[in-house]
């Protein structure tokens, strides 16, 4: 298995991922999910939802296994 690195800061990590949620997931998941877990890839825009990060990661990464995942807990 090949280990993954970062490819951005901390915070442009964080930026981009409370950007995308905010702007293109947010209004897509928040009705009736409220405490899963979204999994987003923050250069792709691509995401899941589950009740665990474990498993969003796992969904998420299974389509884009080079992946660079901002987790965000929904409603929260």
């Amino acid at each position: 298995m090949a280990i993954r690195q970062p490819r951005y800061s901390k915070e442009e990590f964080a930026r981009r991922g409370k950007e995308i949620y905010k702007t293109q997931i947010q209004s897509q998941v928040e009705e009736g999910n409220y405490s899963k877990i979204v999994a987003i890839d923050i250069e792709t825009g691509a995401f899941e939802v589950a009740k665990d990060s474990i498993t969003a990661s796992d969904q998420l990464l299974a389509r884009y296994p080079d992946a660079q995942i901002w987790f965000v807990r929904i409603g929260h």
